[in-house]
């Protein structure tokens, strides 16, 4: 995707209140990754190396979204979504993983997932469902 293409849909993310989205990920290059896109595009994030340390700096109404990967040491994304869930989080979850598996997929979206994309997800997937989490603009499909 062109840069110029991809800063047009980050602009369109932008409110007079940046988002904080939270990014849960135990591959470094990959929270890496995923927080230069993100403030390349003016949108602040925290990273966590795990659902736990994710939990306990967790406050209702802090985050604005949650970026999760879904095989972590400890809690899993999935186990992530469900406590969030379990005490009334209305959170939008998207969860980027290099897990195909079909039941995996329909487990995260079952448990309230927002989107579920597969590694490595495009730039472009990824902030367009950014956005349709946080209520601007709806994705083409559910997957990539």
């Amino acid at each position: 995707m062109r840069g110029g293409r991809l800063a047009s849909l980050a602009k369109d993310i932008r409110l007079s209140k940046a988002p904080l989205v939270a990014i849960v990920d135990d591959d470094r290059a990959v929270r890496e990754a995923l927080s230069d896109l993100l403030l390349v595009q003016d949108l602040p994030c925290r990273t966590f190396d795990r659902a736990e340390a994710f939990m306990a700096e967790y406050v209702p109404g802090r985050f604005d979204c949650l970026i999760t990967d879904v095989s972590m040491p400890g809690h899993s994304g999935l186990d992530l979504l469900q406590r969030l869930r379990s005490i009334g989080s209305s959170i939008p979850v998207i969860v980027v993983t290099a897990d195909t598996n079909p039941t995996t997929r329909l487990r995260a979206i079952g448990g309230g997932a927002h989107a579920y994309l597969t590694k490595p997800a495009s730039s472009e997937a990824l902030l367009s469902h950014l956005q349709s989490a946080l209520g601007w603009a709806a994705p083409s499909s559910d997957s990539d």
